[in-house]
């Protein structure tokens, strides 16, 4: 009975269906996400200095030189077929001086997808790198894996997963038997207690299941189906993997049926445009593809090699990299080129700084923008009241303000072919919440629509004043009085948006490391990626996300109503929430350039981005009076918020440590996010003890030459002996911590573990500060066991595998705090 029992709850899990009554997450709409891929055994990260060698001489300390040298004596035992072509988007970082060089392999003159080499040069010196180069033996690449003998690592991840399944299943049997036996009961279970015993022991494992894995075996099926089977080029021709691939990432299960009983008739659709690249001396064929079923956009496909497990080391699979636009997810999604068209990895690009001023074209004179909103700081309506705020646009970071971006980048302009204004100007200034950083407005259909959906409109006066009383009211009618305060909602999105914008850029998320603007202003990177806003998205409720394509493509922040009290909570008005999903951006850009957005995929790296965005959010709403804080408490009507803990220094209110993510519950990005968070708040209130807390988190403005003075922010400038000024540095705990942090993302590597996004922190600190911090950084993770010999043994892309903690700093550490002897 109480196999039979637990078997019905299991397969409704599977389904997503179990849930019980009082659970906050019964209250979303689980979004359907894919996002795995292969593990690298060889895959580095180096966080030491390197010693001169070869590659250093006649480089006459050109980092680009310095790199080059360095990665031909790097990769000097890779084979022949083997080239590397340096990416366009590396760049100086003027916060600090390091030059971040993000390097691509090639194999047979085909781009390794993930072949990556990331080298940060200083002064002339390669201070640190990581690599995940191919350097396997030289086989027929361009054969199947399958007949080489390679395992189907997304088939062995899936029976991994449906291991770990029944091991929880039969330990809740266990639980409820021997509870039985210990109360003295029948042999009846309700399946009501069983279910809620079972959701709390599964966790995420049956959405990563069902997302991930309930067609991991359909290629085998449907290659011998005649639409397949008949495919004679499979290189020349993407659409058959590309239909393979839809089959699995539509939420639409009738479509899913659909394309597997009649696939003929959807590949007879769509319709193959192809083009030609040159990426360093490579030709590069790419198609893209029309009328491909539930894609909002055309796809985009080329192939490509992606490693895959051999043994202790990788072998090249041949693959379809596709780029596929959806309602609610953006893939980018390899492929296997040949039949069986299995997926090989998949990276969902939607998750649930001071320098120099550029010369600038005159300013548009305009009148400022005020706004009445919930002000900076003020985390949600439960904490503040509203007041009125100025247009308060950083001059460094938004030098036009908010409202005025130039035509030639101005998509209402580019689509009625205006190309400048009535008198010849070339900046439009607008009275709408529209403008060079954000675009911000309803969507109530959930659609992609956005360029003319609703805004409010300031008219010339600039003030955006609008009343937010919403009353309580029939449920049935909630949503109707939540519209009524739409323009309240928009003001607020596009006030809190650009404020981070600006403060992002101060700490160096500016345009070369792939920040999101209209217009660029000369200063370099890819431009016309604004983010688009959408309030009361009407795709779903209680949730948010954020779409991150590579730089020069608008970013997505979809936020939600919250159906958790009357009337309805509207997370547009938590900056918390606000904070967290635009983090997504600013991560996923920083950690391996800002041309690959599939760096932070799945694993410790996926939750890394979501951990980013809640310490990000806890450490902008934070006081000089400490507080524990929780995540989304508001919107959710929630004391703790949506997260297990709240953010504490109390390990008895928050006791997560490395090892927390063995547990139960911990396989999805936004558990194992919250743990990375805490870690990373522990570390902060070390440094803030040390250092002293700063009440506001904005540097000071620059000079009109564009200089930035210390005031009390900064530390007394310092400066080379060729009298050039040292990158400042925050004289604050609270604002050094977010220098670091942000500094650490651009050091790590592609796909980072928590060991390597650490050791980035620890090496950012060096680079900034000489190391004055260096203990303190180990102290603090070493508190939450991440210290030098923290290590995992074994796991998945989402999950799993042995963790054992390390409490102890380094030797030259140790006398620097008894607390870690406690443990």
């Amino acid at each position: 009975m109480r196999r039979l029992l637990v078997a019905s709850v299991v397969a409704l899990g599977l389904a997503g269906a179990y849930a019980h009554s009082g659970s906050v997450d019964n209250q979303v709409r689980r979004r359907k996400t894919l996002g795995f891929g292969p593990v690298h055994p060889h895959a580095v990260y180096r966080s030491e200095p390197i010693a001169s060698s070869n590659f250093l001489d006649a480089s006459g300390g050109d980092p680009y030189e310095v790199a080059q040298r360095f990665i031909h004596d790097l990769t000097r035992e890779s084979s022949p077929a083997s080239s590397f072509v340096i990416r366009k988007d590396s760049y100086t970082d003027k916060n600090t001086g390091v030059t971040h060089i993000y390097v691509r392999q090639y194999m047979h003159g085909i781009e390794v997808a993930d072949g990556d080499i990331n080298v940060n040069v200083k002064d002339g010196v390669v201070i640190s790198y990581g690599d995940s180069f191919y350097r396997g033996s030289e086989q027929d690449p361009f054969i199947s894996g399958l007949v080489r003998g390679l395992p189907d690592a997304h088939s062995e991840y899936c029976a991994g997963l449906v291991q770990e399944l029944q091991s929880r299943s039969e330990q809740v049997e266990e639980r409820l038997a021997n509870q039985q036996r210990f109360e003295g009961q029948s042999d009846q279970v309700t399946l009501g207690g069983a279910g809620v015993m079972l959701e709390q022991a599964l966790g995420d494992l049956p959405h990563l299941f069902e997302w991930n894995c309930a067609h991991v075996a359909t290629p085998f099926v449907t290659a011998f189906h005649d639409a397949f089977s008949g495919q004679e080029d499979t290189l020349g021709d993407p659409t058959r993997a590309l239909l393979q691939f839809m089959i699995a990432a539509t939420p639409d299960q009738e479509l899913s049926q659909r394309l597997m009983a009649d696939p003929a008739q959807y590949l007879e659709k769509m319709q193959s445009t192809w083009e030609t690249h040159i990426v360093g001396g490579h030709g590069t064929i790419s198609a893209v593809i029309d009328n491909v079923p539930d894609a909002v956009n055309p796809v985009k496909a080329k192939v490509a090699f992606i490693q895959v497990p051999n043994g202790e080391s990788t072998a090249l699979e041949l693959v379809w990299k596709l780029e596929v636009e959806m309602q609610d997810n953006w893939y980018e999604a390899a492929v296997s080129a040949s039949l069986p068209h299995r997926i090989v990895s998949v990276v969902d690009w939607a998750s649930d700084s001071p320098m120099p001023v550029a010369p600038l074209p005159p300013t548009p004179e305009r009148k400022p923008a005020a706004y009445h909103v919930f002000g900076w700081g003020v985390n949600d309506p439960s904490v503040g009241n509203r007041s009125a705020q100025p247009e308060n646009f950083d001059s460094l970071a938004s030098p036009l303000g908010w409202h005025s971006l130039p035509y030639a980048n101005d998509p209402h302009s580019l689509q009625a072919r205006v190309k400048s204004g009535p008198k010849g100007e070339k900046f439009r200034n607008t009275s709408t919440t529209w403008g060079n950083n954000v675009f911000a407005h309803e969507n109530w259909e959930g659609r992609n629509e956005w360029e003319y959906n609703y805004r409010p409109d300031a008219g010339s006066d600039m003030v955006f004043n609008y009343t937010y009383s919403p009353k309580d009211t029939d449920r049935t009618d909630a949503l109707e009085e939540a519209k009524k305060y739409i323009n309240a909602t928009v003001t607020q999105l596009f006030y809190t948006s650009n404020l981070v914008h600006d403060l992002y850029y101060r700490y160096g998320f500016d345009e070369v490391s792939g920040n999101f603007q209209q217009h660029n202003f000369g200063r370099g990177g890819e431009e016309n990626d604004a983010v688009i806003a959408n309030a009361q998205d009407g795709s779903g409720y209680n949730n948010a996300n954020f779409m991150t394509p590579p730089d020069g493509q608008n970013g997505r922040c979809r936020m939600y109503l919250w159906n958790t009290a009357s009337p309805y909570r509207d997370g547009d008005l938590e900056a918390g929430i606000v904070i967290h999903e635009l983090s997504h951006g600013l991560s996923t850009r920083l950690t391996g350039g800002p041309a690959n957005s599939g760096c932070l995929g799945w694993g410790e790296s996926g939750g890394m981005g979501e951990g980013w965005g809640d310490f990000l959010a806890t450490t902008i709403r934070s006081n000089k009076v400490y507080s524990d804080y929780a995540m989304g408490a508001w919107a959710a009507n929630r004391p703790t918020g949506i997260r297990n803990y709240v953010y504490s220094l109390n390990e008895t209110i928050n006791p997560s440590v490395y090892k927390t993510l063995d547990k139960p519950g911990y396989w999805g990005v936004h558990a194992i996010g919250e743990v990375w968070a805490e870690m990373l708040w522990v570390v902060s209130q070390r440094l803030i003890a040390k250092h002293g807390y700063v009440e506001t988190l904005f540097p000071p403005a620059p000079l009109a030459d564009g200089t930035v003075p210390e005031g009390d922010f900064y530390r007394p400038a310092e400066y080379t002996v060729t009298g050039e000024r040292k990158p400042l540095i925050p004289k604050h705990g609270n604002s050094l911590i977010v220098q670091l942090v942000l500094n650490g993302m651009k050091l790590q590597p592609c796909r980072p573990s928590f060991f390597d996004a650490r050791d980035a922190i620890i090496e950012a600190d060096q680079i900034l500060t000489g190391g004055e911090n260096y203990c303190d950084l180990w102290i603090a993770f070493a508190e939450r066991g991440l210290g030098p010999d923290a290590r995992v043994d074994g796991r998945t892309p989402w999950g799993g595998g042995v963790r054992t903690n390390d409490f102890k700093a380094p030797t030259k550490c140790k006398a620097a705090d008894a607390k870690l002897a406690s443990h």
